[in-house]
């Protein structure tokens, strides 16, 4: 495999919404992101002129999470990728007590979330108000082990489960 240049962070991920100010009241005023930038524009955007407005709200890192409304509603039916039941998602990571406030934040605005844990990670999933999972992650203690253990085999399993093996590798998951 030859050597590729990694991006240096996410810069933003984009996802169409029906109304911006239900998105920023959940993404500023609940999970307080702050909207770090507002653009309107009027362009051609897959063979169609459309008025749009993008917002971005901030992440620590400097990426953001951004969306777009557009004016025409029919737009947001034709360009929307949230599907009922998809596994599509944002992930973001967290430490432990960010991901605690926002559990407090998240019942303080009685908004349903789940929490999992995957046994390397300790995710907080969130539906935002159109829908988009978001996923909130805490790593393991351990995770610099885990991390180096799947970077050793990752090709192998990879083999191993396209072959049909298909028995779980997960051993830091609990139960397992």
């Amino acid at each position: 495999m030859g050597q590729t240049t990694l991006p240096n962070r996410m810069h933003h991920h984009a996802h169409v919404v029906r109304d911006q100010e239900v998105t920023r009241r959940f993404y500023e005023d609940v999970l307080g992101f702050p909207l770090v930038a507002t653009w309107c524009e009027v362009e051609d955007v897959r063979g169609k002129v459309r008025e749009y407005c993008h917002t971005f709200y901030g992440l620590a890192d400097g990426s953001a999470l951004a969306f777009f409304q557009f004016a025409d509603a029919v737009d947001y039916e034709e360009l929307n990728s949230t599907k009922a039941g998809s596994l599509g998602h944002i992930a973001l990571e967290v430490d432990a007590s960010a991901q605690h406030e926002l559990v407090r934040r998240l019942d303080a605005a009685d908004s349903r979330y789940r929490v999992i844990d995957h046994g390397y990670c300790t995710s907080l999933y969130v539906l935002d108000p159109d829908g988009l999972t978001v996923e909130f992650t805490v790593d393991a203690p351990e995770v610099d082990e885990i991390n180096e253990r799947r970077r050793t085999d990752a090709h192998a399993e990879l083999e191993r489960w396209l072959a049909g093996d298909r028995h779980p590798n997960n051993d830091w998951r609990a139960g397992h």
